[in-house]
C-alpha cells in the first residue's frame, strides 16, 4: 500500500513539475515579468527589512540575552502558552521583523536545545506574524491609501495571534514539553543573570568570527526566502494565465456566498492565498465592495500568510524535528479568527456611520495617528534606500565568503 502511494506521489510530482516547466516556456515574457516583480520586492523590501533583525538575534542568542529574557518571562509564557520564557524573545522579534523570522528563531532555539519539539510547534504557530511596517506602510497606506485602516488590521492580526497561542497551549498534551536547559522557576533576577553569563561563556568564538557567522547565516536564509518569493510570484502568474485560478474561484465563490461576501473578492482571495502582497493589492482594487468587506478578506490573507511564506517556513523547519502540519493548521485558524475579529472591531477602531450600507463613506478617526505616519515614512525610506542597502550587504557577504575560502587551514 505504501509503495503504491509512493508511486502515485512520484507520478504526481513529475507531472506537475513538467506541466509548470512547459507553462514557463509557453509564457516566457509573463514569467520573466513576474520573476522581476518578486525579485524587486525581495531586493527593495524583504532583504533590508529582515537582515538587521536576523543578525541582531544571533548576537542576542550568543551573548545570553535570550536566556536572560527566558528566565524572567518563564512565569508568564509557560502558564499562558506552555512554552519556555525564551519564547517571549521569539514573539517580540517575530512581531517586529515579520515572517518568517518567528520560524527562523524558533529553529535556532530548538537547535540550541532551549525548547522541545512540541514547544517549538506551539511557539512557531503564533510567533510568525506580519510586521507593523508592512501592515501600515504597504497595505493600509500603499494599497488602500488610508492609514487608519492599519489600526483595524493590526489589532485583528496581533490579537488573533494571541488567541492562536492560547489555543495551541492545548496541543500536545501529555507529551514532553519541558525544555532541557531552562527549567520552570519563579521570577529571579539573579538566576536570570547567572543563565546569561553561563550562556555567554559557552561560546568561545571571537567577536569578529561571531559577526561573520551571523552575517553568513542571515544572508543564506534570506537568499532562500528570495527564491521562494520569486518562484511563487511566477507560479501565481502562470496559474492565472492558464486559467487554473478560474477553477479555484468556483470553490471560493461558494464559500464567500455562504458568509454573504461579494463574489468580486474571489480572485483577490485566491491570489492572497498564494502571495500576501499581490492578494492584498488586488483586494484594495476590487470594485463594488465595501471597505469592511475588503478589510475582512485582507485580514484573512495576512493571517493565512500565503503559500509562499508557508513554503519558506516549511523549508526552515525542515532543519529540525519541528513539524509543519501544526503550523499550517494554526495559519488556517488564525485566518478565520482575524477575519471575525475585523468584523466585530471595525466600528470601534474605524469610527464612522452606523449604517452598514454606507461603510465605504466612513470618516477615518486615526488619520493623524503618529504611529501610522511613522510606519508610512519608514516604509518609504525602505523603498528608497533598501536596494542600496541590499547591494552593499551582498557585496560584503561575497567578500566575506571569498576570504573564508582562501583562508589557510590550520
Amino acid at each position: 500500500m505504501e509503495r503504491d502511494i509512493s508511486y502515485i506521489k512520484t507520478i504526481l510530482y513529475g507531472t506537475t513539475t513538467t506541466f509548470l516547466a512547459l507553462s514557463f516556456m509557453i509564457f516566457p515574457k509573463e514569467a520573466y515579468e513576474a520573476s522581476v516583480r518578486g525579485l524587486t520586492m525581495w531586493w527593495d523590501v524583504v532583504f533590508p527589512s529582515l537582515l538587521p533583525f536576523f543578525i541582531l538575534s544571533e548576537f542576542l542568542i550568543r551573548f545570553g540575552v535570550v536566556s536572560f529574557i527566558g528566565a524572567l518571562f518563564e512565569p508568564i509564557m509557560r502558564p499562558l502558552f506552555r512554552v519556555p520564557g525564551s519564547g517571549s524573545f521569539v514573539w517580540a522579534m517575530g512581531l517586529a521583523s515579520g515572517f518568517p523570522a518567528g520560524a527562523k528563531l524558533t529553529v535556532r532555539l530548538r537547535q540550541d536545545r532551549k525548547i522541545s519539539a512540541i514547544e517549538g510547534e506551539r511557539l512557531v504557530s503564533f510567533t510568525n506574524a506580519s510586521n507593523p511596517l508592512f501592515i501600515f506602510g504597504a497595505i493600509s497606506v500603499g494599497f488602500f491609501h488610508d492609514a487608519s485602516l492599519g489600526i483595524v488590521l493590526a489589532v485583528a492580526h496581533y490579537a488573533g495571534n494571541i488567541i492562536v497561542g492560547l489555543a495551541m497551549r492545548f496541543y500536545g498534551v501529555g507529551k514532553a514539553d519541558i525544555s532541557e536547559t531552562i527549567k520552570p522557576k519563579g521570577f529571579s533576577l539573579k538566576y536570570a543573570l547567572q543563565l546569561m553569563h553561563g550562556e555567554r561563556l559557552k561560546d568561545h568564538r571571537p567577536f569578529g568570527k561571531l559577526m561573520g557567522d551571523a552575517i553568513h547565516s542571515a544572508i543564506q536564509t534570506l537568499l532562500m526566502i528570495g527564491g521562494f518569493i520569486i518562484l511563487f510570484s511566477v507560479l501565481n502568474q502562470i496559474l492565472d494565465l492558464i486559467h487554473i485560478t478560474v477553477l479555484l474561484s468556483i470553490f471560493t465563490t461558494i464559500i464567500l456566498s455562504l458568509i454573504q461576501m461579494p463574489n468580486e473578492l474571489s480572485p483577490a482571495l485566491i491570489q492572497g492565498m498564494f502571495e500576501i502582497t499581490l492578494g492584498s493589492q488586488t483586494v484594495s482594487q476590487t470594485q463594488e465592495t465595501t471597505l469592511l468587506q475588503k478589510a475582512i478578506i485582507t485580514s484573512f490573507i495576512l493571517a493565512f500568510n500565503g503559500f509562499s511564506v508557508q513554503a519558506q517556513v516549511a523549508s526552515i523547519l525542515s532543519e529540525t524535528d519541528i513539524r509543519f502540519k501544526p503550523f499550517f493548521l494554526a495559519r488556517c485558524f488564525h485566518g478565520f479568527v482575524a477575519a471575525i475579529l475585523t468584523y466585530f472591531i471595525f466600528d470601534w477602531f474605524y469610527i464612522g456611520t452606523t449604517n452598514p450600507a454606507s461603510r465605504e463613506e466612513v470618516v477615518p478617526a486615526f488619520q493623524q495617528l503618529y504611529v501610522s505616519n511613522f510606519f508610512h515614512t519608514l516604509y518609504e525610506m525602505v523603498l528608497e534606500w533598501g536596494g542600496i542597502f541590499t547591494l552593499v550587504a551582498m557585496l560584503s557577504w561575497i567578500i566575506l565568503v571569498a576570504n573564508k575560502i582562501h583562508q589557510p587551514k590550520e
